[in-house]
């Protein structure tokens, strides 16, 4: 016990017994010292057994073993102090990531080569299951109800404009759709109603809209080169920014929203995407020219990033991973979506300003 409240208590007076301290241990006769002075024999003797380490009343306090202390790390190799050094992995299944992605691929190719308006329907479809993802975690994680009915309707209408009437007719469709959102939430009760229609209109300009410059692409004489441009540039840069960040990745480049992410993989993202652009802009683009590419290629892998940032951020603020599990080893559509659709408008502005819209 060592607990310095705790004190002996007094021994009458009497014969000396054995110097052995017990439980019925007497004190010690008093006897002067070298000097002259008088002091307790039996405090002295304490004194001593403190001194070598001994306890001071054996008897009443037996000895305890010591607790047994945790093996120094790295005890079976003293000579290497140092942890065995740990090797980069994916945060994704990899086999599953790229069994879907090969998939999607070749969905999107069948109905570019096959009908423009099949692959207009696959648009549709990516839109309003990427509503359902928005809406859904909005409304799990912030209790926030943008109505889903509204927004699939007018986001299929908007995409389906785009495609048949152009930039006019998505603008049309983008405002009945905000129009009917307004007029849906005022079925439900007021408290909220600003909260909701907001979260209403920024889903409908995020997902449906912007998805519209994708049928916008497919409009032109060589509308299927040019989506796949738009997609194979989007997804060399996703894969440069990958690759060169997993190899060389040290400097973060926005930790607070994104800490994966690397400005040695943004430099790789624009090395990859600004090669693929020359190649594209050169074989596929009807009047397209290498320069072009170059150009087309850096701005696509600064939308793409941005993009990817931007819903690292929605992503942050609900406190989620992904918007959904939809796409094993990927997430949800949305977690697919979300670098190509602030680029789908990048890409169009630059083709109708290189070789036209026709």
């Amino acid at each position: 016990m060592n607990d310095s409240s705790w004190q002996p208590e007094p021994v009458p007076a009497g014969p000396a017994y054995d110097a052995q301290v017990g439980p019925h241990t007497r004190p010690m006769p008093i006897v002067p010292d070298a000097a002259g002075r008088d002091f307790d024999d039996r405090e002295a003797r304490d004194r001593g057994a403190a001194s070598d380490g001994g306890s001071l009343f054996r008897a009443d306090t037996p000895p305890q073993e010591p607790m047994p202390s945790p093996p120094p790390p790295h005890a079976e190799h003293p000579q290497d102090s140092s942890p065995p050094p740990q090797k980069k992995r994916a945060g994704r299944d990899l086999r599953a990531a790229i069994g879907v992605g090969v998939g999607l691929g070749a969905v999107i190719f069948a109905s570019l080569l096959i009908v423009k308006a099949v692959f207009v329907g696959v648009v549709v479809v990516a839109v309003v299951v990427g509503l359902w993802e928005l809406t859904s975690r909005l409304q799990e994680k912030k209790g926030i109800k943008a109505p889903l009915v509204p927004l699939a309707v007018g986001g299929a209408a908007m995409v389906i404009a785009g495609y048949v009437r152009g930039a006019e007719g998505a603008w049309v469709a983008m405002a009945l759709t905000v129009l009917a959102v307004l007029v849906w939430r005022m079925t439900e009760p007021p408290e909220d109603y600003l909260k909701d229609v907001t979260a209403g209109a920024f889903a409908a300009f995020y997902v449906p809209f912007l998805a519209t410059f994708v049928a916008m692409l497919l409009t032109a004489d060589d509308g299927p080169q040019r989506v796949i441009t738009f997609l194979l540039l989007t997804v060399v840069s996703d894969t440069g920014a990958y690759a060169v960040g997993w190899r060389f990745g040290k400097t973060k480049l926005a930790p607070r929203i994104s800490p994966g992410k690397t400005r040695e993989g943004l430099f790789g993202a624009v090395a990859f995407a600004m090669v693929a652009g020359a190649l594209c802009m050169e074989f596929l683009i009807d009047g397209g020219a290498w320069w072009q590419g170059l150009l087309l290629g850096l701005a696509v892998a600064v939308s793409a990033t941005l993009g990817d940032l931007g819903e690292s951020m929605i992503k942050r603020d609900l406190g989620i991973k992904d918007m959904g599990t939809l796409l094993p080893g990927h997430g949800g559509i949305m977690d697919r979506l979300d670098s190509l659709l602030p680029t789908a408008p990048v890409v169009w502005l630059l083709l109708a300003a290189f070789v036209g819209t026709g």
